[in-house]
């Protein structure tokens, strides 16, 4: 980088500090409100994303087919967002390096906002044939993209900074984000389906989250900034050796512990899905059940999650992070084996599965993310970190819906728990070569 562009960046830093900043101390306070704000905004734009996957895109977007196909092709273009988050990791992260996190930060959050509200003018396959699709692909890739540079290390610095017997509590805080994002994804589709007739929710209903996604990113990024762009904050991540490495050599040098990171929350992220975008397009194709009745089901059952995820936080700081999520494994592989017929025994099946499911994922995804962070050396952790974070939601979610859907289409639903069950057995397996490793470093195996 040439002088000019350091200097040049080094201004845009200062004043970036003196627009969204009016002192200089982060209270932890605030880190954990950026922190849910962010990660809320994240997760609506996930959900709102994710339930026109299964109730407009299909029909949208692949009117030629049936249903059933149209869905599945839907939930192979979702997937295009997890496959493009680790590219965007690499770009943001020499963003990050050359011209600062504010910056970085910016950037990223514009993109996912406008890739996000450019789905809202979509036009459909009756106007403009296979280039709807392609569209939709292009930007669900620029989601993707974005999310991978959204990336902020707020969770690390809050998790850094939690006194030793707090880890647990603290650690769940960023994980209140998905089910809040959820309820107001979920609570917002449910309002239109219910107050429209099915054409003009098709024709024009639909957009309006998508519109909302942007106006909520827009709160995000100034939440988000007036911590980043703090020299306080800048002081914290100076000192706890919190700075972007090199993509390409933390791959080299970490490999190991970024898939064993990765492999940890398999289990978590599995049943993320198998209780949120899976059973909504069951309900959507196979029965005859209004969807906005099963949203609304959604929306209550994510209040389970959130008392799951709080709980989790409290148990954590007793038994062990390691040891809870190592439960919760052993708890989803049971559920893998029966709730998914739960979606085929009516109205009180459905609440069961989706209650029951959801006190589960909640105490697992409460602590799914870092319980393997200390691994990785301190000048490598932040790189690390948002590396296993990508490959985890890569391989434990970006499939899901469609490996799901596919199974119980062609098996019967109860198939649909083979995928979770795997992912139960992927995250038993790396806890357990977790503590293989720091057994044989002769090191005490990372904090719980």
């Amino acid at each position: 980088m040439s002088a000019g562009t350091a200097a040049g960046s080094g201004e845009a830093e200062r004043d970036a500090r003196v627009v969204n900043t009016r002192d200089t101390h982060v209270a932890p306070g605030e880190i954990a409100i950026g922190v849910i704000i962010g990660r809320t905004s994240e997760f609506f734009d996930f959900f709102v994303y994710a339930i026109a996957s299964v109730l407009v895109f299909p029909a949208y977007c692949f009117p030629y087919v049936d249903r059933l196909t149209g869905t599945l092709y839907s939930f192979g273009l979702f997937a295009l967002a997890f496959v493009a988050r680790p590219f965007g990791s690499l770009i943001f992260m020499a963003v990050d390096r050359n011209y600062g996190r504010g910056v970085k930060l910016t950037i990223a959050l514009f993109v996912l906002g406008l890739s996000t509200v450019s789905v809202a003018f979509l036009p459909s396959y009756e106007s403009v044939g296979s280039a709807s699709w392609i569209l939709l692909a292009f930007f669900r890739i620029l989601q993707g993209l974005a999310l991978g540079g959204a990336w902020d290390g707020l969770a690390s610095l809050l998790a850094m900074n939690a006194p030793a017997n707090r880890r647990g509590w603290y650690a769940m805080i960023p994980q209140l984000g998905a089910p809040l994002g959820l309820m107001v994804a979920s609570g917002l589709f449910a309002y239109f389906v219910i107050e429209l007739t099915e054409p003009d929710f098709l024709s024009w209903g639909w957009r309006f989250p998508f519109y909302c996604a942007f106006a909520i990113n827009v709160v995000a990024l100034f939440a988000r900034l007036r911590l980043v762009s703090t020299p306080d904050f800048t002081h914290l991540f100076e000192s706890k050796d919190l700075q972007p490495s090199p993509v390409i050599s933390t791959l080299e040098k970490e490999g190991r512990n970024i898939i064993i990171g990765a492999f940890a929350p398999l289990a978590s992220f599995a049943l993320f899905h198998m209780v949120t975008v899976f059973p909504l397009s069951w309900i959507a194709v196979f029965t005859p059940q209004p969807v906005s009745h099963f949203l609304i089901i959604e929306c209550v059952a994510a209040l389970f999650g959130i008392v799951g995820i709080v709980a989790s936080g409290y148990l954590a700081d007793h038994v062990g992070r390691r040891s809870l999520l190592g439960v919760c494994a052993a708890a989803i592989a049971a559920f893998s084996g029966f709730a998914p017929q739960l979606l085929d025994a009516g109205d009180l099946g459905e609440i069961v599965f989706m209650v029951v499911g959801f006190t589960i994922l909640g105490f697992s995804f409460g602590q799914s993310s870092g319980v393997v962070a200390s691994n990785f050396p301190s000048l490598s952790r932040y790189t690390g970190a948002a590396l296993t974070s990508d490959i985890a939601w890569l391989f434990g979610a970006g499939f899901a819906p469609l490996a799901a859907l596919w199974l119980a289409a062609n098996f019967g639903v109860i198939a649909a728990g083979a995928y979770l069950l795997s992912g139960a057995l992927g995250t038993l397996i790396a806890l357990w070569v977790n503590k293989t490793l720091a057994t044989d470093r002769q090191e005490p195996a990372p904090a719980e």
